[in-house]
């Protein structure tokens, strides 16, 4: 009996043995996080993901365009980035963009910007738009189909960005009504972010041609990025403004995205955001903008300086710049400059509306950049390196993390329900496309100014587009084009 339980108890001990040197060889076989090679770690960085209110010391796991892993603990790398002191988080979005060629998407990925959209303006015709960047581009790239573009060839301006005679003091017949609509649907048709208009470069459009416009944008589900008719706090003003998008978003259903909402109220955007607050609250779907600066820029030529500008606009000609020359404007040389064309610089804000603007959870940040051989506004540059090292650093207005959300998830979700693409943007977790920003929170800051607006931002360490670099030891990498057009299905 004795013999028979040694025998047992032997027996027994072999089938352990054997157990736990199976368990131990399937684990060891085992595909880990942690045994997995990446082609890109980032260690030690202060990750944050606005979606999912992460904020803490994490590696990062880079496999081809897409975030494989988010670990505690070490992980294996080709590339590694030192992410310590540093911030990681998700790559820019900005919605408002007109500058869409490559010295912009240099400036737009030194500061922080991994995707730019030019969805005030648009573009026409669509398809080419996206043909002439794809494979070409730093960053990636997309827009809606434009209102006025369109516009402007139907009734033969003469302008090339904005309009400076027919489509601006002209009003469109019902058939050419009928054509401005069916050119801007078959952008639609061909993948464009929505209709984008600008009431105040159109003042000749008509309720009701502004009005078929939120209808098409209700029947693609896509939605209407508009420049308003109506600055300041005059009568007719920003507020009668708001109230048409209202009225139209709210008779047709669509959705509307209000442009720099800081330019168009100026004195006013306590009351402007009040009115969109309201909106949202009794559920219509409506967005808003803004960037951090004080002044604005558009073309001398177009309407917004029709007569009567002084009064509606509330300054003068010494509160317009230049961008050529950088001097003020004088009245002989604001008729001059006028009758010729050309990009202007106007102060029409004070530092508190902007903060008021940066420090409202529902204002999205976006520049309205555009820079042509190095002249133009600050903003081209610098807006999102002004975000971080002015309103978030040295203003506090905002919180770091509510910066980031409102750069990067924020406007990805504006998008994201007719672009797939964007569900996978503006955010730092597994699966997620690897659009990310790496930068010091102590040093970024804006170097661009009124005076030399051509000047890169600082501190943003690397920047990579679909995991690959375009910015890499604070500097520009151009050794690869990784940009992709974004479109909506």
């Amino acid at each position: 009996m004795h013999k028979q339980l040694q025998g047992a108890q032997r027996l027994a001990t072999v089938a352990i043995a054997i157990f736990w040197t199976v368990c131990w060889a399937t684990l060891a076989s085992a595909p880990t996080a942690h045994a997995q090679t990446y082609d890109v770690v980032i260690k030690n960085g202060r990750v944050l993901d606005p979606e999912s209110g992460l904020d803490g010391i994490r590696n990062v796991g880079i496999i081809g365009s897409r975030i494989a892993e988010i670990s505690t603990t070490a992980l294996n790398g080709k590339t590694f980035i030192d992410a310590t002191g540093l911030v990681v988080a998700p790559g820019f979005i900005d919605l408002h963009s007109h500058g869409q060629d490559a010295e912009n998407y240099r400036y737009k990925a030194m500061d922080g910007v991994t995707t730019a959209l030019e969805l005030e303006v648009g573009v026409w015709p669509v398809r080419e738009w996206y043909a002439a960047r794809e494979g070409k581009a730093l960053i990636n790239f997309g827009a809606s189909s434009g209102h006025i573009p369109v516009r402007m060839r139907v009734m033969k301006d003469s302008g090339t960005f904005l309009p400076r005679d027919t489509a601006m003091t002209g009003s469109a017949t019902p058939s050419q009504q009928s054509e401005i609509l069916a050119d801007v649907e078959e952008g639609m048709k061909q993948g464009a972010l929505g209709i984008g208009m600008g009431l105040a470069y159109t003042p000749k459009v008509i309720p009701e041609e502004a009005l078929n416009l939120f209808y098409l944008a209700a029947k693609w589900k896509r939605p209407v990025f508009v420049h308003m008719r109506y600055p300041g706090a005059l009568t007719p003003g920003v507020v009668d403004s708001i109230q048409e998008m209202i009225a139209d978003a709210a008779i047709t259903g669509a959705s509307v995205h209000i442009v720099h909402i800081n330019s168009m109220a100026n004195a006013k955007t306590p009351e402007a955001l009040k009115m969109i607050e309201g909106a949202r609250a009794h559920g219509l779907d409506i967005t808003t903008e803004a960037y951090p600066y004080i002044a604005g820029a558009t073309r001398l030529e177009s309407s917004v300086f029709n007569p009567g500008w002084q009064e509606q606009l509330g300054i003068t000609y010494s509160d317009l710049m230049w961008v050529e020359t950088g001097e003020r404007l004088t009245e002989e040389s604001f008729n001059r400059y006028r009758k010729q064309g050309g990009s202007v610089i106007l102060f029409t804000n004070t530092e508190e509306m902007v903060r008021v603007a940066m420090s409202d959870p529902i204002v999205m940040i976006a520049s309205d950049g555009l820079l042509i051989n190095g002249a133009g506004h600050p903003r081209s540059a610098g807006t999102y390196a002004r975000l971080l090292g002015v309103c978030v650093r040295e203003q506090k207005a905002l919180t770091l993390m509510e910066a980031v959300r409102r750069a990067s998830l924020a406007p990805a979700q504006r998008l994201e329900a007719f672009t797939p693409q964007m569900k996978n943007k503006g955010r730092l977790k597994i699966g997620a496309d690897a659009d990310i920003d790496v930068f010091d929170p102590a040093q970024v800051i804006d170097k661009s100014t009124y005076q030399k607006p051509a000047q890169y931002s600082f501190g943003f360490r690397y920047v990579l587009v679909g995991g690959k670099f375009v910015v890499r030891d604070g500097k520009l990498n151009e050794t690869e084009l990784p940009g992709k057009g974004i479109v909506a299905q």
